[in-house]
C-alpha cells in the first residue's frame, strides 16, 4: 500500500469500481487516520454519494469506511439512527494512489442490521457475474473466503467489528 499521510484530514476520493472497471459507487471523504485494521475515512451527514454518472444520494447520518491494507474487503460502519450498523462490500484489495482509494467490488455484502440480524447480500449478482464478467478462479475463490471471513467475524464483533470504528465515527456523526 502506498503511504497514506494523516496530518491534515486530507480530502479523498473513494471509487469502487465493478470488474472490467466500470464506475460503480463513488463519494468523497476525509482521511481521518490509521490504525492497526487499516486506513479510516470519514463522511459526515449530506455526503454525497453517486452510483456510476447517477444522481447524486446525499448521506441521512454520517459514517466511516475501513479500507484494510491487505485484505479483499472494505467495511462502512454507520451513525445513529440508520437502519444499519455495518455493511461490508467484498472487493479486491483497496489501491490508494494520490487522493484517491479505488477498489473493484465484487458483488458479494455481509451487513450487519441495528437490531443484530447479519445477511450476506447479493449472492445472486455474485453468480451472474461471474458468468458476465468471467470472474477468474482466483477471484471468485477470494471473494467466497472474503464473505465467510466477514459472517464470522461481523457476527462475532471480532477484530474492526468490536467497536474499534466508534472514536473515528465520533469526528464525523
Amino acid at each position: 500500500m502506498a503511504e497514506v499521510s494523516t496530518a491534515d484530514a486530507e480530502a479523498v476520493r473513494v471509487v469502487y469500481r465493478k470488474y472490467g472497471g466500470a464506475l460503480h459507487w463513488h463519494h468523497p471523504g476525509r482521511l481521518l487516520g490509521e490504525d492497526e485494521h487499516g486506513v479510516w475515512v470519514g463522511a459526515p451527514p449530506g455526503t454525497e454519494s453517486r452510483k456510476g454518472e447517477g444522481p447524486a444520494v446525499p448521506a441521512e447520518h454520517g459514517y466511516v469506511v475501513l479500507f484494510p491494507r491487505d485484505s479483499w474487503w472494505t467495511a462502512v460502519f454507520y451513525g445513529d439512527p440508520h437502519k444499519m450498523a455495518v455493511y461490508c462490500d467484498v472487493s479486491t484489495v483497496p489501491q490508494w494512489s494520490g487522493g484517491e482509494v479505488t477498489m473493484v467490488d465484487l458483488d458479494l455484502d455481509v451487513i450487519l442490521f441495528r437490531d443484530g440480524r447479519i445477511h450476506l447480500d447479493d449472492e445472486d449478482e455474485f453468480a451472474e457475474h461471474q458468468v458476465l464478467y468471467g470472474y477468474p478462479a482466483d477471484v471468485i475463490g477470494q471473494a467466497e473466503r472474503s464473505a465467510a471471513w466477514l459472517m464470522d467475524a461481523v457476527g462475532l464483533r471480532a477484530g474492526p467489528f468490536g467497536g474499534a470504528h466508534a472514536a473515528w465515527l465520533s469526528q464525523v456523526t
